[in-house]
This record gives C-alpha cells, sequence and structure tokens, in this order.
C-alpha cells in the first residue's frame, strides 16, 4: 500500500462515525470539510499533500525504532503503523484523553507493536539517541515552550536519524493567520511565537545536517537528516 494509499485508508476508516477533531484531520466529515476550507483553505487534495510530506520521512518498509510525539488520536498514524510490523513504535501525548483514544484505535487496528507514554515533549523520558525517526503531526504549533521541544526531539534522535512532520506556519495563508490569532489563540489551542516557512527551514537548516521545508498553505511541511 502506497503513503497516499494509506491516507486515504485512514480518511476512509474514520469516515461518518468520527468525532469533530478527528473529521477534521482527515478531511472525512462535514463539519471537518467545512473547517478545512474556512480557516486553512485546505480541500482533500491539498490534505493529501500535506500529509504525504510530513510524512515521507517513514520509509514504507521501515523496521527501526519510531517516536511520535504527539500522537493526539492516531487517526493519522495508525492506518500506517499497522503496516510497519517490524518497527518499534513509541507514542507520546501530554494529553491522557488523546491517548487513550489512540490506544484504543490501536486495539481495533490490532496493533500491537505501539508502546504508548503520557509525558511532556520539553523533558522526554528517553535517553539520548533514541530513535531512528521523530516524527511530530501538528502538534509544535500548540507547544508552550517550542525552544524546549526543538531541542528534546533533535537529543532523543540518533545520529544520521530523521525528524519529519508539520505544523502550522505564520504568512503560508492570510485567512489562517486570521483565524489563529482570533479563535484558537484565544482558546488555548496554539501559543505564540510562530514560525514561518521562513524561519523554520533557517531554525532546522542550524541544527541538522540535510532539511527539507515546504509550505501547503498555512502548514509547514519538514524532512530533516540529523
Amino acid at each position: 500500500m502506497t503513503r497516499k494509499e494509506q491516507i486515504k485508508n485512514a480518511y476512509h476508516l474514520t469516515g461518518g462515525h468520527a468525532g469533530f477533531y478527528d473529521g477534521m484531520m482527515t478531511y472525512s466529515t462535514v463539519p471537518g470539510k467545512a473547517i478545512c476550507r474556512i480557516v486553512w483553505n485546505m480541500d482533500a487534495e491539498k490534505n493529501y499533500r500535506y500529509l504525504e510530506r510530513a510524512l515521507s520521512g517513514v520509509p514504507e518498509n521501515f523496521t527501526g525504532k519510531l517516536l511520535e510525539v504527539p500522537v493526539g488520536t492516531g487517526v493519522l498514524t495508525m492506518p500506517i503503523y499497522r503496516d510497519l510490523p517490524g518497527a518499534e513504535i513509541t507514542c507520546l501525548d501530554y494529553s491522557p484523553d488523546m491517548m487513550s483514544a489512540a490506544r484504543a484505535r490501536a486495539k481495533r487496528a490490532g496493533i500491537q507493536n505501539v508502546h504508548f507514554v503520557q509525558g511532556d515533549v520539553g523533558a522526554l523520558p528517553f535517553e539520548d539517541e533514541s530513535f531512528d525517526i521523530v516524527l511530530s503531526l501538528n502538534g509544535f504549533h500548540a507547544f508552550p515552550d517550542k525552544e524546549a521541544a526543538y531541542r528534546e526531539t533533535f537529543r532523543v534522535l540518533k545520529s544520521g536519524g530523521t525528524f519529519c512532520g508539520c505544523f502550522y506556519v505564520q504568512g503560508g495563508c492570510k485567512r489562517t493567520d486570521w483565524f489563529i490569532q482570533h479563535l484558537y489563540q484565544p482558546k488555548g489551542f496554539f501559543t505564540p511565537p510562530y514560525e514561518t516557512e521562513i524561519s523554520l527551514r533557517q531554525r532546522l537548516s542550524g541544527m541538522y545536517a540535510e532539511v527539507n521545508v515546504t509550505g501547503v498553505e498555512g502548514i509547514g511541511c519538514f524532512r530533516c537528516r540529523k
């Protein structure tokens, strides 16, 4: 199964049974599609595009050690992990509710190789250079201490390993910027300061040996090698 097929499968599996958050993340429900279009200027193809780029650092035959932080509800990644039975996967989230949803999703899918840990990205409970891949989807824009998050994800990644994922970047879509400033930030969903695509590329280039950063509307996608 190709990566795009895996993503589409996540959409299909979620379907009309999704809660609001999962429906938005997978563009699979009427309210979710409306939020994606109104707030993020995203249609289904743009959603596929940014997720393919964000997940491009995870090989389809990966068998090493992977850390996902934050895992959220696991709606986007459990269909990926189901096709990586030889990998050793650790999923971390600060929210016990999110992690509980992800754990239940993994159980329903019969995934046996995922370990769940509640914790803070700013103080990861792992040894230096523990993981071959660190994956972070749509999390950094919410982290209150982003400097600590950058340091910790770098610290636990092995030399030669891959840091990949995506999050909101300022300046990619004026409409999105307005909603973030006037709705998401006041409600506490997002926490400033925010990267721009340029500042993200500069920051990561100062940390990693190889850096690829691209934007899809207000989402910055990145793939780095340590």
